[in-house]
């Protein structure tokens, strides 16, 4: 067993889903809504445990509204999944038969005239179905008017990002062995996913290798350029253990570094710190990005530094709240979030560093604990 793989968490059980049924009926209600439809993707495995092995077009959707029980319509084939999933017992099941409308089978779990949040990830063919259906009925996407939905975790939730993120950490350790110098890029991203399963992933999200000034790109996607001795290689990887995400990223140098990559990546390395030390409860989530950000301004480098500060993770990698300049939201215990400042210097490097928080009673945990110091490899 690798560094990193720890035991297996405690199974999620009905009761964790009927609370998270619960709680997202109150926060409906808050926001004025009479309920919430939920289509395939991470908000129905969140509420239901539920992830239907293959998404088609035929209609699937959860309906969740006050005094009424949480309903999940689904084709009559796919039944049997569905009532295998964690939380099946927590919710009431209808189904509806090929040749049939499943649109008037869906209005019949809706109020004819009221305001309902739904996933983003619905297809449009089923919003557009249901509009027919119902056409006095208004629906909001649910990154709008339920962004928090998410975002508090609860201790169950923490332990499976700490596994994530130790087992992102040993990824780390082991991509330091490999040799860099002479190979391309695509080789090392596949040693990333390679390691990530082998710490105990299931799903590899993704593996940014960008190397010399593919690493001025802070989304490049790794391709064929050779790594050379001199090059500062921006490492970005994380993906999916225990069905919670991992994702960190670290800058090292493949041979001895210039004394100008030593002092980017300083400046680098004490704002991610700066932003760490902000993170306490009541904190706006854009004074974490504002902490940052005026240490790289303060260094010169304001404008290298073109992306946000962080985003939130869970059930996927990339997720509300996010630590950017208007956002307000503020801080509570159990959310958990990236804080990964980077400076950017078009055609010649790039560096960032990334560490996964948590928000605690009293400030913030880290999730993510290798050495933010630049590592040199061979």
């Amino acid at each position: 067993m690798k560094a990193g793989m720890q035991a297996v968490p405690v199974p999620f059980t009905s009761e964790d889903y009927a609370a998270r049924m619960a709680r997202l009926v109150d926060q409906a209600v808050d926001a004025g809504l009479d309920g919430v439809i939920v289509t395939p993707g991470p908000d129905l495995v969140w509420l239901t445990g539920y992830r239907p092995t293959a998404v088609t077009e035929r209609l699937t959707m959860l309906f969740v509204a006050p005094n009424m029980r949480p309903t999940l319509l689904v084709p009559i084939l796919e039944r049997p999944d569905a009532e295998a999933a964690d939380g099946a017992s927590a919710i009431g099941m209808t189904d509806w038969v090929d040749g049939t409308d499943p649109y008037e089978a869906a209005s019949r779990l809706l109020q004819p005239d009221g305001r309902f949040g739904i996933s983003d990830s619905a297809w449009a063919m089923h919003l557009l179905g249901l509009q027919s259906a119902l056409p006095d009925t208004r629906f909001g996407a649910l990154s709008q008017r339920l962004p928090m939905m998410r975002a508090l975790k609860d201790d169950n939730e923490l332990g499976r990002l700490s596994l994530a993120g130790a087992a992102a950490d040993a990824t780390f350790e082991e991509i330091l062995k490999v040799r860099f110098a002479g190979r391309r890029e695509t080789d090392v991203a596949a040693d990333l996913a390679r390691l990530l399963r082998e710490c105990g992933h299931e799903q590899v999200d993704f593996t940014v290798v960008g190397s010399g000034p593919n690493g001025a790109n802070p989304h490049h996607e790794a391709g064929d350029r050779v790594i050379e001795r001199g090059d500062a290689v921006v490492l970005d990887f994380g993906g999916l253990m225990h069905g919670y995400g991992s994702d960190t990223t670290r800058t090292v140098s493949v041979g001895e570094p210039s004394r100008e990559l030593r002092e980017v990546h300083e400046i680098v390395r004490r704002a991610q710190q700066a932003a760490f030390e902000a993170v306490r409860p009541g904190v706006p989530c854009q004074e974490i990005d504002r902490v940052a950000r005026a240490v790289i301004a303060e260094a010169g480098y304001g404008e290298r530094f073109i992306h946000r500060t962080g985003h939130g993770i869970g059930v996927t990698t990339h997720e509300p709240p996010y630590m950017v300049e208007g956002e307000e939201q503020l801080l509570q215990p159990g959310m958990c979030f990236s804080i990964e400042p980077g400076i950017y210097l078009k055609g010649r490097f790039g560096v960032r560093i990334e560490d996964i928080v948590s928000v605690t009673a009293s400030g913030g945990t880290r999730f993510n604990n290798t050495d933010q110091a630049l590592q040199v490899v061979e």
